[in-house]
């Protein structure tokens, strides 16, 4: 997640969260809120030093008046220490002092500026209402012999709208960049997610891949060495057929398993072995020929007029429908025909059946899960087309789907 490369030089508020707070919870003071807090104490101390100077000039003051003055002055400057966790309650109690003590209101001032900073507008308001009232108050209590009391009521009222006014802007714009802040770590977090997810879905792709590639092969390997099996006294140039296909479909299996693999190696490590075509509709007529010489019986029905001219992805999606449907078929119901038909065109979509009917003699039956069938089912959801598969009436198998094709 981003963090801000110099939190000292922000507000405690608007620091990094994870940064230490003292052993009550609260947020340590930054460097800034140090600096800020020390300037607005001197601040405090002068107004009041000016104020007290302004009282000692008026000779009907006596010294314990003054001396009183100065020890509440010092008082209310060091209250502003602990403004930043109680802002109200201290706005609150310099209202009321400052009615009587004309040296406290350089720190009354910088209370309500804090409140104004720290609280939403409602405490903000009625804290500001009072000191509004308390204004006209204080020049009437203890009048300056040098200004009038419609001047210092008006001085009074501008400052503390003033004070007011600066804090809820000061306030208006920390909401703002906490705000954007937030927006950022949560783009941050949501590009993670969106990259977890093409991470999953790349990782799905390439298992479904891997078993449409591998089950096609596997199951060559599985029929013809059960063939070896339980035939030994099969004539010899029956099993130097079998061994034959049980060698090139090892050797696929080999060959498809390392181009699978190589899509998750990085492009300086892949090699010109594992950049193989991908199989499309131009390669339909490949599979039936590899499984007639392995011994099956399959009838293709390819009516498009152009096979090359569909997209690679929908091709390539039928090429898999063809092979799944072939692979079922020869485990199932070996040495029964099975029947391949692709239809359709552009606009009309593409339309592949694989039908094989029931297995007429007994077999060894291969092991399988059906996920096959369920990974083409997504597949071709996917692709924005549909697929069905079922039980036939005459008791066959049949696998028929429909895939879009634009024109």
């Amino acid at each position: 997640m981003t963090r801000t490369e110099y939190p000292w030089l922000l507000p405690s508020a608007m620091a990094d969260p994870e940064l230490p707070g003292d052993r009550g919870g609260r947020t340590r003071r930054t460097v800034r809120d140090w600096v800020v807090d020390i300037t607005a104490f001197l601040c405090a101390a002068g107004i009041g030093v000016a104020s007290l100077a302004a009282i000692e000039a008026d000779a009907t003051t006596s010294d314990v008046v003054v001396l009183i003055d100065s020890l509440v002055g010092a008082a209310a400057c060091c209250a502003l220490w602990v403004r930043r966790r109680w802002p109200v309650g201290l706005a609150v109690a310099l209202t009321l002092l400052s009615l009587v003590e004309p040296v406290a209101a350089g720190a009354w001032l910088v209370a309500l500026f804090s409140v104004a900073v720290h609280r939403p507008f409602r405490p903000v308001a009625l804290v500001g209402a009072g000191a509004l009232i308390a204004a006209p108050v204080q020049p009437y209590l203890r009048p300056d012999p040098s200004t009038s009391f419609m001047l210092s009521t008006v001085i009074g009222v501008l400052l503390v709208l003033l004070v007011l006014s600066w804090g809820m802007v000061v306030r208006s714009q920390r909401q703002l960049v906490v705000t954007l802040r937030e927006r950022a770590r949560r783009a941050e977090a949501e590009a993670g997610l969106r990259a977890e997810q093409a991470q999953r879905l790349a990782r799905e792709d390439i298992a479904r891949e891997m078993h449409d590639v591998l089950a096609h092969r596997l199951t060559l390997l599985s029929v013809h060495a059960g063939a070896l099996e339980f035939r030994p006294d099969a004539p010899p140039a029956e099993v130097a057929r079998a061994a034959g296909v049980i060698r090139d479909s090892a050797h696929e299996a080999l060959q498809d398993l390392r181009e699978i693999i190589g899509v998750l190696r990085s492009p300086r490590e892949g090699d010109g072995d594992g950049n193989r075509p991908q199989p499309t509709l131009a390669t339909l007529d490949a599979l039936v020929a590899e499984s007639r010489l392995a011994g099956m019986k399959v009838t293709l029905d390819n009516r498009l007029a152009d096979p090359s001219a569909a997209p690679a992805a929908t091709g390539r999606t039928v090429y898999r429908i063809a092979q799944e449907g072939l692979t079922n078929a020869r485990k199932h119901a070996p040495g029964a025909e099975v029947t391949v038909t692709v239809t359709g065109g552009p606009g009309q979509g593409i339309t592949v059946e694989v039908r094989n009917p029931a297995p007429a003699e007994p077999f060894e039956r291969v092991p399988g899960s059906g996920q096959g069938l369920i990974g083409l089912t997504e597949r071709a959801t996917l692709a924005g087309g549909r697929l069905g598969h079922g039980p036939e009436p005459d008791g066959g198998f049949g696998v028929r789907a429909w895939l879009p094709w634009s024109p």
